[in-house]
């Protein structure tokens, strides 16, 4: 069954409110700009030009906290028939070892995130073709902060990012280091999450990094509920 996650630290606790604060701001959004556009379609012929790109960037910032959220609380799915069959103790360092893989590989996202994002970021890239050893010697003619989205305006309230990123020149679409921001970020998120529910196994507080027999237990929860009847 899935968890319900209580942080136990003060960065636990900062990262718990930073990703659920910014689901709920999301679906939010995706909510109140889907509407808009439905009723400015339909009712007055016209539309949110952007409308589409917006909640499809919104949607790929929820998919990515979505799959550290799932970590968190134990929500993913998988298979453990062939798990099972081993004594508690086998099943346990079979769950570190499925740890241990999960860590390695977002380390691997989390460095080509970092290698994707910082391309627009006017930011280095790491060297190393597994894991960082550093960072690129970065040239003025490699800087991609001036790339923008196709449709989504620019804020005004992020104007002040133009010195920083476009020499000051003015941006007449989002710029695309910001919507890509959540590659890194998400993937930040993923390995930490992964840290943790690694530890949990190794304290002994889960035993397994996925929900299982939920089907089960709702059977024997009504079931149980039948008898009491």
């Amino acid at each position: 069954m899935s968890a319900h996650y209580h942080a136990k630290t003060p960065l636990g606790r900062f990262v718990n409110e930073f990703e659920e604060t910014a689901i709920a701001v999301i679906l939010g959004l995706m909510t109140i700009i889907t509407f808009i556009n439905v009723v400015l379609r339909y009712g007055f012929q016209t539309g949110l030009t952007w409308g589409l790109e917006a909640v499809s960037f919104l949607f790929a910032w929820l998919v990515l906290f979505g799959i550290s959220y799932a970590v968190k609380v134990t929500a993913h799915l998988g298979v453990d028939a062939v798990v099972n069959l081993f004594s508690a103790p086998v099943r346990r360092l079979l769950a570190l070892f499925a740890a241990a893989l999960c860590i390695f590989y977002a380390a691997l996202l989390m460095k080509g995130a970092w290698d994707y994002w910082a391309n627009f970021a006017n930011l280095p890239q790491t060297t190393g073709h597994w894991f960082p050893t550093g960072f690129e010697e970065m040239k003025r003619t490699s800087y991609r902060g001036w790339y923008e989205v196709l449709e989504l305006p620019m804020p005004e309230i992020l104007r002040w990012i133009e010195p920083l990123m476009n020499e000051g020149e003015h941006y007449e679409k989002m710029p695309r280091f910001i919507p890509y921001a959540i590659l890194p970020i998400g993937c930040a998120l993923l390995l930490f999450r992964f840290i943790q529910a690694g530890v949990r196994i190794w304290t002994g507080e889960n035993d397994s990094l996925i929900v299982s027999h939920e089907a089960e237990d709702a059977v024997d929860e009504v079931a149980h509920m039948n008898r009491e009847d």
